[in-house]
């Protein structure tokens, strides 16, 4: 008999600190950073506020290891998606330590300086895209912006001008009936 077991953790925080991005002496890319997510609730017995914060170890291998070093910052918010692992190992000096940690194979970065949207990576994906919303410069946005209103301000003025000709000119003869 089979038995079935879950492990996935998904965690919407802000990164405590800049992405630590490194490679194996296989040249596997390896990042991780910290990410904090916060829950409040209200005590039953005082109605006070409470408040905690959770900090989170966060790993990510591969693609992903180098999307993460590349597009995150401190304080960005992030949705990520994994799993928990906990490793022990030995120090130089001989001390055991141990730490767990989310190994990440889905991120989605949250907040965006110039749109609504957000960066996605999915670790599964061997043809995975990656939109990069921080991409165009400021500049690029507001001349992006320039030109569209524009064009449709012309499109918009060519069309009533279409308009207006057509009712000055009389196509009666031209109807077979």
């Amino acid at each position: 008999m089979s038995v079935r077991s879950l492990n996935k953790v998904q965690l919407i925080g802000n990164l405590t600190r800049d992405p630590n991005l490194r490679f194996t002496p296989n040249n596997t890319a390896v990042c991780s950073f910290g990410l904090a997510t916060n829950r409040s609730w209200t005590t039953q017995d005082t109605g006070e506020k409470q408040e905690r914060t959770d900090f989170h170890n966060v790993v990510a291998w591969s693609k992903l290891a180098e999307i993460c070093g590349n597009l995150l910052h401190k304080g960005d918010k992030v949705y990520v998606e994994g799993r928990i692992q906990t490793r022990d190992w030995k120090t130089q000096e001989g001390d055991e330590r141990r730490i767990t940690e989310i190994v990440i194979d889905d991120m989605i970065l949250l907040n965006s300086k110039f749109s609504g949207g957000g960066s996605n990576y999915s670790g599964d994906s061997n043809n995975a895209a990656v939109t990069d919303p921080q991409a165009n410069s400021q500049d690029d946005v507001i001349d992006e912006k320039v030109e569209k209103s524009s064009s449709a301000k012309g499109r918009s003025r060519s069309a009533g001008k279409r308009e207006a000709e057509a009712e000055d000119t009389d196509v009666s003869d031209d109807i077979p009936f």
